[in-house]
């Protein structure tokens, strides 16, 4: 059984986050966790958090909320990944749907943005399960966006 939480990053777990590595032929999908931590130094409404499973790394996320984007902000989901290690265990939709549950929670919304590239299948075939759908916009990187809108009173 799997017991998700989430983990700030901080000096104690630093290294073993910079350490996860995405699989074989999914490095295109996301930047380095190296490269993430260096973002969330830059910009401070990132969320970086270690994903889990009681007292070991499975994962990494990424997640914080634009004020500027849209009519009231949007919250995003901006990078998840499960270290190839842990890969085809469960733990990316356990992971995920506890992430959403987090996330609304911390935020008070119940609208969650994320972008995926088109040729990432096994991705979408994911958040497609947990309740995302295509809202019909690309990102600047040629990602299209998907929305999660969850139901008042999941949160």
């Amino acid at each position: 059984m799997m017991n998700i939480i989430l983990k700030k990053v901080n000096v104690d777990n630093y290294n073993e986050i910079i350490s996860l590595k995405v699989g074989k032929g999914q490095e295109t999908f996301i930047e380095s966790t190296q490269e993430c931590l260096d973002e969330a130094k830059e910009l401070s409404l990132w969320r970086p958090v270690g994903v889990y499973d009681e007292d070991k790394l499975i994962g990494f996320a990424m997640y914080g909320f634009f004020e500027s984007e849209g009519t009231c902000g949007r919250v995003w989901l901006d990078r998840f990944m499960i270290g190839c290690k842990h890969q085809g265990k469960g733990y990316s939709y356990e992971s995920l749907k506890f992430l959403i549950k987090h996330i609304s929670k911390e935020y008070n919304t119940n609208e969650i943005f994320l972008s995926v590239y088109d040729c990432n299948k096994v991705a979408i075939k994911i958040y497609e399960k947990l309740g995302f759908e295509f809202n019909g916009e690309v990102d600047a990187k040629g990602e299209k966006v998907m929305l999660i809108k969850l139901k008042l009173g999941v949160k």
